[in-house]
């Protein structure tokens, strides 16, 4: 029997949860720090030259408010994810608007569009994980195919 919970890392949907939390708040925080340092990618390549110039600032002046805010995401998603997954996936939106607005980046954009997904879906895992925590939930053991016996799955079949 399996306990299906966010709760305990040894069940998938507990495993999904705990890794998407923890790389939904790694990710950002190295993303942001790199915006200072550029050591990944120059990321001014990737932002539309209309963006900056509507608030009167360089590209990497921009570019480094944008680390300061995926950083202060990824530490918020990691404390508060059923609140702050919400944020990171419309941020990505934002980013892949942006990416739209360039010529040649439609790739880029795609894979933002499948990140801002799992993000919702941590935002989804997040708040089962908080009603657990706060008992308002009812965590249901699931058996698995292997510890039903095949007679006892048909038995229940008719």
């Amino acid at each position: 029997m399996i306990r299906l919970t966010t709760r305990d890392f040894s069940n998938p949907v507990g495993q999904a949860f705990w890794i998407m939390r923890v790389i939904f708040t790694v990710a950002p925080i190295l993303f942001g720090l790199d915006k200072f340092f550029n050591i990944m990618v120059d990321w001014s390549t990737y932002l539309a030259p209309w963006i900056p110039n509507l608030i009167h600032v360089s590209p990497q002046t921009f570019m480094r408010g944008v680390g300061v805010i995926e950083i202060g995401a990824g530490i918020l998603v990691g404390i508060w994810p059923q609140i702050f997954a919400y944020v990171v996936a419309v941020w990505l939106w934002g980013i892949i608007v942006n990416l739209l607005t360039l010529h040649g980046y439609l790739d880029v954009a795609l894979r933002d569009f499948g990140l801002s997904m799992g993000a919702l879906t941590l935002a989804r895992l997040a708040h089962a994980h908080q009603l657990e925590a706060h008992g308002q939930v009812e965590v249901e053991t699931v058996a698995t195919r292997a510890a039903v016996p095949a007679r006892q799955r048909e038995a229940q079949r008719v």
